[in-house]
């Protein structure tokens, strides 16, 4: 079954809030499993540089938004501030959280010839996926920049509208700190390191190639010739071929 419009699942006053997952308590658990979370970081960029901007990207109207959603938003954003403002340039940090599981009623479609499945009016149905519940006027991306890169960073976050099918509006300030905690270090790229496996890789076989070609038996004059375990020469195959000139047997009557 692919995946349904975002109309769906947007009005939040249709469906009552469904987080409850205990994890201590499993008898008061309303939920028997709840669905992965599909957005996949949280902080993005440079976290230890000290910015003096802050862009805040504010949702316009009290809705759901799905995880897939903040996905697809995060990624847009991200790449565009890599490109344009570098690796290095810029912080972003996503301030929600998906908690709310959705339900549904799956069911099959055309399960006779001439009518489809209805099932019974309200049901409770199975948990199928995440969303944020947002209010009108929340935060839910922000950002750090420096001053020069105010326009780009915004046209950046502008990205954002088309793909929450929503409004947004963009709040820049100096009060850097109100975007809370950050992490203390940069997370290593794992390019580097997929370079420096190759490049050890690259020294191993040439080595290996450098030893196999020392182990060249020698041509020419500087061959020697195979010795026993007694440091005689091999001269087994001449003693073979004298003993096969021995006499021949005789059969029976005597006859050669």
């Amino acid at each position: 079954m692919g995946l349904r419009p975002a109309k769906c699942y947007r009005d939040s006053s249709k469906m009552r809030a469904f987080t409850r997952l205990a994890m201590k308590v499993p008898d008061k658990n309303y939920i028997g499993t709840a669905p992965g979370v599909r957005t996949r970081q949280f902080n993005m960029g440079n976290p230890i540089k000290n910015f003096t901007r802050i862009m805040d990207l504010q949702i316009g109207e009290t809705m759901q938004i799905r995880d897939n959603a903040m996905e697809a938003v995060r990624q847009a954003i991200n790449r565009y501030m890599q490109k344009h403002l570098g690796k290095e340039g810029y912080f972003m940090k996503i301030r929600v959280y998906p908690h709310q599981v959705l339900r549904e009623n799956k069911q099959a479609q055309g399960a006779g010839a001439d009518r489809i499945q209805k099932g019974m009016s309200h049901p409770y149905g199975r948990p199928i996926g995440r969303a944020i519940r947002v209010r009108e006027g929340q935060i839910i991306i922000s950002l750090l920049c420096d001053p020069e890169k105010i326009e780009l960073a915004k046209t950046g976050l502008m990205r954002a509208g088309p793909k929450l099918g929503a409004v947004v509006h963009i709040k820049i300030g100096t009060d850097v700190e109100r975007i809370g905690t950050r992490p203390k270090t940069v997370k290593e790229e794992a390019a580097p390191t997929i370079e420096k496996t190759e490049a050890k890789e690259g020294e191993a076989a040439a080595t290996g190639k450098e030893g196999e070609k020392g182990k060249e038996a020698p041509t020419g004059k500087d061959a020697k010739k195979p010795e026993t375990a007694g440091g005689k020469k091999d001269t087994g195959g001449k003693k073979d071929a004298g003993a096969k000139k021995e006499e021949p047997k005789k059969d029976a009557k005597g006859k050669k």
